[in-house]
């Protein structure tokens, strides 16, 4: 009884996940383009109190407001707007068979992958820590980890939004003792993790002229450190490293490395994030030691 009653916790976990999924959709494709149109705004206003620009080319967009609520989701293609009964996670796509409804134009596989990862990341998370504060904490760190991935991966951005709120939040549930990592360690973490990407960052730029990664992703790195401690550091930065490499190799030899010649870090260390939630740290690390022997 007690195991079928926690099954069904979970089970009502990974709906609520599904739907979480729906929102972290827009937040991936919003968000970089609200910071976009933010940068715009700045950059006018800037110019404008230099004298570069006259009253009409500093008036504001008159498109209207856009955040994570307004305008409602339209088509792309069409912009057909998307009724309540179109956005039901998963089973709009299949009933649908990913195709607008009016201009049957493809929707991306992308949509239901996302809400199928959250609804399984929060299955798991109730199914390993029940329902207690901890499964509250590492299902918004689920969340906040996909959505930095998808966008670093489409965008090469890693929004302030997202990963300062994760590194506080990691702070905050070691304090409350919602986690598991003690908060001697956990801070030492978020300084060890910052720092060793900003240490790397600079002696990569000083010896190329190059810059081999963004701010963001030392920010990431600092968040990973404050959930997991510093002793995660290193087996998380492994694996982000040789999944990485395997990534980049694949796509250089396939050319679909994009212009520049850039991977987007981001991903890799989020993959990292989550194979220390779902496996431990010390775990990664006897299966990179074991991987690197072969």
């Amino acid at each position: 009884m007690v195991a079928e009653l926690e099954m069904l916790d979970a089970l009502i976990a990974g709906v609520l996940g599904l739907l979480i999924g729906s929102f972290l959709n827009v937040v991936i494709h919003r968000l970089p383009r609200m910071m976009e149109r933010q940068w715009e705004m700045e950059c006018r206003q800037y110019a404008s109190d230099a004298g570069l620009l006259n009253e009409v080319e500093t008036s504001t967009d008159s498109s209207g407001p856009f955040n994570l609520w307004v305008p409602h989701s339209r088509c792309p293609d069409c912009g057909h707007k998307i009724r309540w009964f179109e956005n039901i996670p998963v089973l709009s796509y299949v009933a649908l068979r990913g195709r607008c409804s009016q201009c049957k134009a493809r929707i991306s596989l992308r949509y239901p992958a996302v809400e199928l990862a959250t609804g399984a990341l929060f299955f798991i998370c109730a199914q390993k820590w029940g329902w207690t504060p901890a499964t509250i904490m590492w299902c918004g760190f689920s969340a906040a980890l996909l959505s930095l991935a998808c966008i670093d991966w489409d965008t090469t951005l890693l929004p302030d939004d997202i990963t300062l709120p994760l590194l506080w939040a990691g702070l905050l549930g070691s304090t409350l003792h919602w986690i598991a990592t003690p908060l001697p360690s956990a801070v030492l973490g978020a300084i060890a993790g910052y720092l060793s990407l900003w240490i790397v960052y600079w002696g990569f730029k000083l010896a190329t002229g190059k810059e081999g990664m963004g701010y963001g992703d030392f920010k990431l790195f600092a968040a990973l450190g404050a959930w997991f401690g510093w002793q995660a550091l290193v087996p998380i930065i492994l694996l982000a490293s040789v999944i990485g490499a395997v990534v980049g190799i694949a796509m250089k030899l396939a050319s679909n490395l994009r212009d520049g010649k850039y991977v987007p870090f981001g991903p890799f260390l989020a993959g990292g994030g989550f194979a220390a939630m779902l496996w431990g740290p010390e775990h990664v690390m006897r299966h990179i030691l074991s991987m690197l022997s072969l």
